[in-house]
């Protein structure tokens, strides 16, 4: 169950709550798009500032990603697949494909700074991982 915070922005925003059966739907549907991967807030109280963050830099990119919100069942299986080891995360992606990720909350010059980087880069192979882990060292932003 998310959030106050992430459930407002989800229902004010009306961004789509994705889970390993929806997600290949979405990111057909969508050139680029972003992944909101909360964790539980009450572990990781920074989940509810990405919040309030996200619709702020959709906004900022004059909306030229979708954004969606990774259902906390689906987020373990997800993150193996795009290899992160910090929450939030923030994961772009391109046609299907992944651009980078940024996790926990940044400044608003290093989210621009980071995002700026992601989207002007090819697509790659994301990171994943066999095992998902619950943090790890720094350096999420990819």
């Amino acid at each position: 169950m998310p959030s106050p915070l992430i459930r407002n922005m989800i229902e004010q925003y009306g961004y789509p709550v994705l889970n390993e059966d929806t997600l290949d739907d979405f990111l057909q549907s969508h050139e680029e798009c972003v992944l909101f991967f909360t964790e539980s807030p009450e572990r990781f109280p920074e989940s509810n500032d990405v919040a309030m963050i996200l619709p702020e830099l959709v906004k900022e990119y004059g909306n030229r990603f979708a954004a969606a919100v990774i259902e906390r069942g689906a987020e373990r299986s997800l993150q193996a697949r795009y290899g992160f080891n910090e929450w939030p995360a923030l994961v772009f992606l391109r046609d299907s494909r992944y651009l980078g990720t940024v996790c926990r909350v940044q400044d608003w010059v290093d989210y621009l700074m980071k995002i700026n980087h992601i989207l002007s880069s090819e697509p790659k192979p994301a990171p994943g991982f066999p095992t998902p882990v619950e943090t790890g060292q720094p350096g999420c932003a990819s």
